[in-house]
């Protein structure tokens, strides 16, 4: 399965002081749990490496993701087509015509049951985008790109 592919993924966040990493992980088991179906798309930027979840292997389809930012080192969980869920509780920030997160500062304060019913709703939602249902595939993690750009290990970054 999927979910324990990790190789990629952890060279990818290996740059990370490990509190960084620590969370994305979290926040990766928590979306796999859900949705084990889903496939994990992962991409390697030069400010950020981002990881999304879409029924298909297309970044157009992905309803939820994480990214954990190079300078800044903050872990964002969001959804790409959050600004069309209902969201009463006003936790997803954002005001473009698409994305919205949570940033994620620690996983005990993680409003999980909340933050559950918003991933029920972005699935369904994305799931509405496929046309084509020979698009769909199950439970794959895809490399989608790296940087050229050369990246140093930041000072408290974990080892790989």
């Amino acid at each position: 399965m999927a979910q324990h592919e990790t190789k990629q993924l952890l060279k990818c966040l290996s740059v990370f002081p490990a509190d960084v990493q620590e969370r994305a992980l979290w926040i990766r088991d928590f979306i796999w749990e859900a949705y084990p179906d889903a496939n994990e798309l992962i991409y390697d930027n030069y400010n950020a490496v981002a990881v999304g979840w879409s029924p298909t292997d297309r970044v157009g389809h992905i309803f939820a993701s994480f990214a954990c930012g190079r300078t800044s080192h903050n872990v964002h969980f969001g959804f790409y087509y959050g600004a069309r869920l209902k969201d009463p509780r006003k936790l997803l920030v954002g005001e473009g015509n698409q994305y919205r997160y949570i940033l994620l500062k620690d996983t005990k304060t993680f409003p999980a049951p909340y933050v559950r019913k918003l991933l029920k709703e972005a699935h369904k939602y994305s799931l509405s985008l496929v046309k084509d249902q020979k698009q769909i595939q199950k439970g794959l993690t895809i490399f989608k790109s790296a940087s050229k750009k050369k990246r140093v290990k930041k000072k408290g970054a974990a080892k790989s």
